[in-house]
């Protein structure tokens, strides 16, 4: 079975670029505190580490 990481976002994509906008929406968060199970990959993981500042791993995953 393959790694996932739980994602929750934390900010408002309110006065943001409009690539993080569509990053946010790409991984599934349109709303403020929803929660995602994503796959643990590196696309995805770069995708977090693009907008760390509106989003937050809850918990890893195996």
């Amino acid at each position: 079975m393959a790694k996932t990481i739980v994602v929750k976002q934390i900010g408002s994509p309110i006065r943001r670029p409009a690539s993080q906008r569509a990053t946010l929406k790409g991984l599934g968060l349109n709303k403020m505190h929803r929660t995602r199970e994503l796959e643990d990959t590196p696309s995805v993981r770069g995708m977090v580490n693009s907008i760390s500042h509106m989003v937050q791993i809850i918990e890893e995953r195996d």
